[in-house]
């Protein structure tokens, strides 16, 4: 037997030798060795396994690129705004000054309706 080969029995003498460990950390099935069995994969198995993994590499590419996708857009549409900000500042001050003159025509209008309404009594 090499020297790199894992002896169960030594293993375990070595951790009795050592300070006992907590009750949560010290795990009897990690020390236990893996049956050959277990680890087999019929053939149906490892395609499904290999079709899943396929789909999942597959969602991710997708999910990539349309994340990629999405932050171009995004970053279109701050440049754009940024763009426009000039003219929707200009425009709200113009409607500003659109409402304020209509005010003042209407106060004119009043006054002018008023004053007809004082000549008719």
């Amino acid at each position: 037997m090499s020297h790199f080969a894992w002896e169960p029995e030594s293993l375990e003498e070595s951790q009795l030798e050592q300070e006992p460990q907590e009750p949560e950390a010290y795990e009897p099935e990690a020390l236990e060795p893996v049956a050959a069995g277990n680890l087999t994969l019929s053939p149906d198995d490892f395609s499904a396994l290999e079709e899943r993994i396929l789909r999942a590499v597959d969602l991710v590419k997708r999910s990539r690129a349309a994340n990629a996708a999405a932050e171009d857009r995004a970053a279109k549409a701050e440049a754009q705004l940024r763009e426009q900000m000039p003219l929707v500042e200009q425009l709200q001050t113009e409607v500003n000054a659109l409402r304020a003159e209509r005010d003042h025509v209407r106060q004119r209008v009043e006054r002018l309706l008023a004053q007809l309404d004082s000549l008719e009594l």
